[in-house]
């Protein structure tokens, strides 16, 4: 442990929460984009069929997912 940090939490002594509002930034119902990281060789994949296509990447996955759950959701009946 330094000499800056507080032995109960381990924030530096310098951050002061003390005036923060909690929920300040909450924002009911919101949602949430979740950000999907590919490898290369697939991201690079799909930029060439969507570019060939005429359609954004992401158009691309989610018509490429949704017939996956489609695929999926028949087999589980």
């Amino acid at each position: 442990m330094t000499a800056s940090t507080t032995p109960d939490d381990g924030m530096p002594a310098e951050i002061d929460f003390s005036k923060g509002v909690r929920g300040k930034f909450h924002r009911a119902g919101a949602a949430l984009r979740m950000p999907v990281y590919l490898d290369d060789e697939v991201q690079s994949f799909l930029a060439e069929r969507a570019r060939a296509k005429g359609v954004e990447v992401a158009a691309l996955v989610n018509s490429l997912l949704r017939k996956d759950i489609e695929l999926i959701q028949a087999v589980a009946k």
